[in-house]
């Protein structure tokens, strides 16, 4: 005779999509290995001649390598509930990815070099053009000159209310203070949404 199994079915957990992005060589793939709990997946291709007059790497002279499609990490937050995180490529040349990444993204984190501003420009027109809610997170590069808050958020044209860290790619508390960031501020502008709507 069958009875009752006495093991309840546990719901497989929920997924949350997060995006990394910015300009070239500005730390989205340290970004994302720095906290993913698992071996990130990386898309890495040698620079080669043809990237020369290309892919200015000026202010990152070590970089050999660049992203040629995407990185991706996870995090579990608890049983229930996961975070990806997908790095996009930098370069223009590899746009044409960018809407399968984003899409069904919760937000974006748009990293900056303060040494080469305008690189994330792409990034944040097209995060604003689709509605993703995004904050802008400054790596410290070594070296780099430091720039008040305000005048980051003046050169990117964003406004004061824009949350704006500076972080350090390399280490896994700074990393998770910038994801928290932008949890929050997805949480607050959907909470906005509910009481106006």
């Amino acid at each position: 005779m069958f009875g009752r199994s006495s093991t309840l079915a546990v719901p497989a957990p929920v997924a949350v999509k997060i995006v990394v992005s910015g300009g070239f060589g500005v730390g989205k793939t340290t970004f994302v290995g720095a906290i993913s709990e698992i071996e990130p997946l990386v898309t890495e291709a040698e620079l080669t001649e043809k990237s020369i007059g290309v892919d200015d790497t000026s202010a990152v002279a070590a970089k050999t390598t660049t992203t040629v499609a995407l990185d991706f990490g996870r995090i579990t937050l608890d049983e229930s509930l996961l975070l990806y995180l997908f790095g996009t490529p930098g370069q223009d040349r590899f746009a044409f990815l960018w809407d399968d990444l984003v899409h069904g993204a919760l937000g974006a984190i748009v990293l900056v070099d303060t040494r080469r501003i305008e690189d994330c420009f792409p990034a944040i027109d097209y995060f604003e053009e689709h509605d993703i809610p995004f904050i802008i997170g400054v790596n410290a590069f070594e070296g780099a000159r430091r720039f008040e808050a305000a005048e980051i958020r003046d050169a990117l044209g964003v406004a004061e209310t824009m949350p704006l860290l500076e972080c350090d790619a390399r280490r896994r508390d700074s990393v998770k203070a910038v994801l928290v960031a932008l949890t929050e501020r997805v949480l607050a502008r959907r909470l906005n949404r509910l009481g106006t709507g």
